[in-house]
């Protein structure tokens, strides 16, 4: 089992960007507990609507908009688990996320690759996902493996299920992959089943954490939504990230994209708390500013550096496993 080094943990040595102080991590909390309560957020799927109701939030059912009491999110917060065990197929790929460990993993979706035979550049196929998977399982610095590349020459519709196939079967590592459905992801966790030996193995030991992301700004579509609720009904881990871009579905300044950023994410994690009480999440981001000149995402700006980090800080401050862009 791999337990990684510490980051920003006070020791005699090392190096850290400690982004905000306790107070203002307070500021933000607290903005975003407004926001959730006055303004809200839109929730697409009935199920979901039902069990936001049923935890004590305000449900308008016909604008699809639900207001969040802070005791709630506060709960929640609070239920959800600050440690998760990754297990590899191979146990001495055995991964523990907690209090201030940083790793590294690879990070979805490529959509063209290079050729490594002829130079040509191509959409992805299942043959270049089990590759993808092979070189991560390779490097002894990636951690944990998320799918790298998609393959494009299947159905789209049901991608995630050919994509899980061919990761699961070329890589000894914990498989992180979005599932773009509830179908997909059960789909997915079948496999991860048999492959575990069965429900309680894999819940001893899971193999597998799917990816889902809200709509900036403030939506939680229907795909997330049964995303987050059958990870919590499979006891999986669910890494909710948001992709906010500042200046363009999120607002400019960096101070309010973080606030946008973290209603998303924390109402996906009352969600999932609500459905199962103590359901393993991770805070996730790949927030970052977008390019005005290209209307593009600038990832691997100094802007999404500065994101990646606040968000960590964030997550620490809620006592939450984290996972961010690192460029």
């Amino acid at each position: 089992m791999k337990r990684n080094l510490h980051a920003g943990k006070k020791l005699s040595g090392g190096f850290g960007l400690n982004s905000f102080t306790e107070e203002e991590c307070d500021e933000i909390h607290l903005a975003t507990l407004e926001i959730l309560e006055k303004t809200g957020i839109f929730v697409e799927d009935e199920e979901a609507l039902d069990i936001f109701d049923g935890g004590g939030a305000a449900v308008n059912a016909k604008k699809k908009i639900v207001k969040i009491p802070p005791y709630i999110v506060e709960d929640a917060i609070r239920s959800a688990p600050p440690k998760l065990f990754l297990a590899g197929r191979n146990p001495k790929n055995d991964t523990i996320l907690e209090s201030n460990r940083v790793g590294f993993t690879t990070f979805g979706e490529g959509v063209f690759v290079i050729d490594p035979y002829t130079g040509e550049r191509r959409k992805p196929t299942r043959k270049d996902v089990a590759n993808a998977a092979k070189l991560a399982d390779y490097l002894s610095e990636i951690d944990v493996y998320e799918r790298a590349v998609g393959a494009h020459e299947v159905p789209q519709e049901i991608a995630q299920i050919y994509n899980a196939e061919d990761s699961f079967n070329n890589t000894s590592k914990h498989l992180f992959m979005g599932a773009f459905s509830g179908y997909q992801l059960d789909k997915i966790v079948e496999m991860a089943t048999v492959i575990a030996g069965g429900k309680d193995a894999l819940r001893q030991r899971p193999i597998y954490t799917t990816i889902t992301c809200p709509v900036s700004p403030l939506k939680l579509v229907k795909d997330t939504c049964e995303v987050i609720m059958g990870a919590a009904r499979h006891g999986i881990g669910v890494n909710i990230l948001s992709m906010a871009m500042a200046g363009g579905s999120s607002p400019v300044t960096l101070a309010g994209t973080l606030v946008i950023h973290n209603a998303e994410i924390l109402s996906g994690i009352l969600l999932n708390q609500l459905t199962i009480k103590g359901g393993p999440v991770i805070y996730g981001s790949s927030t970052t500013a977008m390019d005005l000149r290209m209307a593009s995402a600038s990832v691997g700006s100094p802007e999404c550096a500065m994101i990646s980090a606040a968000v960590a800080r964030l997550a620490r401050y809620y006592a939450l496993p984290s996972f961010v862009a690192g460029g």
